[in-house]
């Protein structure tokens, strides 16, 4: 038996919390993985698994060897990882998480540069605004907008982002335009859950931060959604300027409390801690620092 491949199953066996679920991982027979810890074991002289027809626990030993094994297996891994990425061309597969709103147009455009100088790399996107776990999930990078919360991941500002309140000019004309913060608290608001705050709408004044708690009759989890309902008449929306830069320049939607601004955002790369950032993930994150940067297109002011 290979040794390493007996510690990759028992490693598996143990995430997995099953021998059928690790099998599977590796694409292997759930009788092939009982094998390979077996004679793993045999090898050691020690038990590592208590296993019964129903459960599987670790004993003392499978604990403490489990501990190293793991960290042994990943020095290994990210061993044959630098070897490759010293190579001069970088290769490889590229999986990046990013909102809707921003990866549709812009995101798509700055890649498109991206993989014309880099034919070697090929990149699969996820548009979500969900919340994505990019370590649990698989993914090399993630691109978020807001405030980041403490976390174990590496952050890369690319840009701040800017944030617009707006109304289509068929809702003020009947429910009057906004003066004040505090004159939110008697209009139809959308409400973007993709926001931190959700309905507690942050602004920097003269006199400090203000927090005003705003209703509506629409809630979503898409700026996109806040435009478009916001372009029927339903409300006023808060979105990401560049989600609405459009429709206020040709007069669809009108730009309100243009006097005062929202809490900072930005917009970030993220990706996780390692000894060493696959030249992949380096060469994706400085290239679309360098693209946002420089006022290319797909994020100007227009």
């Amino acid at each position: 038996m290979d040794t390493l491949l007996g510690m990759r199953t028992f490693c598996a066996v143990v995430n997995e919390g099953s021998f059928i679920k690790g099998a599977e991982s590796l694409d292997m027979s759930a009788a092939l993985a009982s094998k390979y810890v077996g004679q793993l074991e045999e090898r050691l002289g020690v038990r590592l698994l208590n296993r019964t027809t129903r459960s599987m626990a670790l004993t003392e030993a499978g604990q403490a060897y489990f501990d190293e094994c793991a960290q042994l297996i990943a020095d290994f891994d990210m061993l044959e990882t630098v070897t490759r990425d010293r190579q001069a061309t970088p290769v490889g597969h590229l999986r990046i998480s990013a909102p809707v709103s921003f990866g549709q147009d812009r995101l798509t455009e700055a890649l498109a540069a991206f993989l014309r100088q880099h034919p070697g790399i090929s990149i699969e996107t996820k548009l979500t605004d969900r919340f994505v776990n990019i370590v649990n999930e698989g993914y090399d990078m993630a691109i978020r907008i807001g405030k980041l919360e403490d976390s174990s991941l590496i952050a890369r500002k690319l840009l701040p982002i800017s944030i617009s309140f707006f109304a289509a000019p068929t809702y003020l004309a009947a429910h009057g335009t906004p003066q004040h913060p505090e004159d939110l608290l008697a209009h139809q608001c959308i409400v973007d859950m993709n926001h931190r705050g959700r309905n507690n709408w942050q602004f920097e004044t003269d006199e400090g931060t203000r927090m005003i708690s705003v209703k509506g009759q629409y809630l979503t989890d898409s700026a996109d959604s806040c435009r478009m309902m916001a372009l029927c008449g339903l409300g006023i929306g808060c979105a990401p300027s560049f989600v609405v830069e459009d429709d206020i320049r040709n007069g669809h939607l009108v730009p309100l409390l243009t006097d005062l601004t929202h809490a900072e955002h930005n917009l970030y790369a993220l990706y996780p801690h390692s000894r060493h950032v696959a030249s992949k993930v380096r060469l994706c994150v400085d290239f679309l620092a360098h693209y946002f940067a420089d006022g290319n297109p797909a994020l100007s002011s227009r």
